[in-house]
């Protein structure tokens, strides 16, 4: 049975901002049910209350270049699986986890190297695994750290490491003279496998130098090895692309089901629809919508507002969508312009479009129970997650074929998809959806298709451990020092 220790920057239900949290929320007992022993380590932000929390270490004073920094472990098992909490109360007893008002905390480069640096404490004094599977550029540095300046450390020796790349999008890009304050200087790491143009570059790292890589789609996989989606980095993975797997995000269906949820009106089926509609009707009143509306179709939005995302097509689009017989309700943040787009959307069509600028956990699952369809138009999308739920709940997708959007979601069959990453493309999936909408038997059809789709994570668990088995062949591992996920041992105490 493979010892995995998990890094990431986030993890529910202690954190999370977005997908990876969901992620390390759901992958990890989904491996200790397949077999896998495994820990994750991740951040004590200032939100995260020590009640509940055991602490297993204290009085850690770790170096990090010039500075040495207080640290305290705390512990706590969710699922069956140990959570280790790095307490550092200068860098991580804030508000947010990354940044306030969408600005980032400067210091990020200091917060995730100490991520890092803290994790390899957890492996000497708590957790030794034979694997450890470092998640997006928060935790990249771990790698060089292994090769580097602890590569003749009896602690680490035999230690494998994986790197699962979330979204290429976000590398963890510094300016060069900050890369001292993460412990990785000249005289420890050669500083071009550090940097990319110039700059301090987390992910770079742990490409260049993690004995394996992954990411949360095939199709992603593919497509950052190619120039238009590979963030500047498709070269360094089309080297290493033998060492690249993609791997299915799966979801958590105990949260994300129409038959249990218990945020909707009316629970419903594949083998009984009735209470999708008393779930529609709902959602109109939630939004102010007129309940007159309830046999036109509904299409719903739950997103981060970005280009990204696929938003400027949105906006390219908007006066002809409105213009089309269809309701339209979103909820989400992000760039002001798309917030604003919104808003002007709301005003100008007030019976036909609502938004609410906030993240509302209730709320959106509401708009997959109520909506009749789901749209995720995005430039890329490592997997995405909602075009998952959206099909569990009939809730029909309309999505761009990207990424994992063109791994889950086949068109015609369980959704409507589009390549061309245009406005027109878009409008031209809306049509076709709206068509097949008016014939209710055809529409049924598809639901009932959709609803029966499992993307659970017992698939994707699967793959990691026969993976993690690959990584481990005429490898020597370390032993774990965590007897049981209650009985939390420090072997130096």
């Amino acid at each position: 049975m493979p010892q995995v220790l998990m890094v990431a920057s986030e993890a529910a239900p202690f954190a999370k901002s977005g997908g990876l949290g969901d992620v390390l929320g759901s992958l990890p007992p989904a491996l200790a049910r397949a077999g896998v022993d495994v820990a994750v380590v991740l951040p004590r932000y200032g939100f995260i209350p020590a009640a509940g929390l055991q602490r297993v270490r204290e009085n850690l004073w770790i170096p990090l270049g010039p500075n040495t920094w207080p640290v305290e472990i705390y512990a706590a098992v969710e699922g069956g699986v140990p959570f280790f909490l790095i307490d550092c109360p200068p860098l991580y007893g804030r508000p947010g986890l990354y940044g306030e008002d969408g600005t980032d905390y400067p210091d990020n480069h200091i917060r995730f190297g100490l991520l890092c640096r803290a994790a390899l404490e957890v492996v000497r004094h708590l957790f030794r695994p034979r694997i450890l599977h470092c998640h997006d550029w928060q935790a990249a540095l771990i790698p060089a750290w292994l090769r580097y300046p602890l590569a003749l450390d009896p602690t680490f020796l035999g230690i494998r490491t994986a790197l699962t790349i979330h979204n290429l999008g976000y590398q963890g890009r510094f300016a060069r003279d900050a890369i001292p304050e993460t412990g990785l200087d000249e005289s420890t790491v050669p500083v071009d496998v550090v940097t990319h143009r110039g700059d301090l570059n987390f992910l770079k790292a742990g490409i260049e130098l993690a004995d394996a890589l992954t990411t949360v789609s095939p199709t992603y996989a593919r497509e950052i090895q190619t120039p238009e989606f590979g963030c500047g980095l498709d070269e360094l993975l089309r080297r290493r692309s033998a060492d690249l797997t993609g791997i299915l995000n799966g979801v958590d269906y105990s949260r994300w089901s129409p038959e249990t949820d218990p945020y909707i009106a009316t629970n419903y089926s594949p083998e009984d629809l009735s209470g999708k509609r008393d779930c529609k009707a709902d959602l109109l009143a939630e939004f102010g919508l007129p309940a007159a509306a309830i046999d036109t179709p509904l299409i719903g939005i739950v997103s981060r507002f970005t280009s990204q995302k696929g938003f400027d097509l949105v906006a390219e689009a908007a006066g002809e969508l409105a213009s089309l017989d269809l309701l339209l309700v979103a909820l989400g943040t992000g760039e002001p312009r798309y917030e604003e787009m919104f808003r002007k959307l709301h005003e100008t069509y007030p019976g036909k479009v609502a938004v609410r600028i906030a993240y509302d956990e209730a709320l959106a699952h509401k708009i997959e129970a109520g909506a009749d369809m789901f749209l995720m138009p995005s430039r890329y999308e490592p997997c995405g997650l909602n075009q998952i739920y959206s099909l569990r709940y009939g809730t029909i997708p309309i999505v761009r074929l990207t990424g994992g959007l063109a791994d889950t979601v086949e068109d015609g069959e369980t959704g409507f998809g589009f390549r061309d990453y245009s406005a027109a493309a878009l409008l031209e999936a809306v049509r076709r959806a709206l068509e097949v909408w008016r014939d209710p038997r055809r529409w049924r059809r598809m639901m009932f298709r959709a609803m029966k789709k499992d993307f659970s994570w017992a698939a994707s668990a699967r793959r990691y451990a026969a993976l993690y088995e690959r990584l481990l062949e005429g490898s020597r591992g370390a032993v774990r020092e965590l007897t049981s996920p209650a009985g939390l041992v420090d072997n130096d105490r």
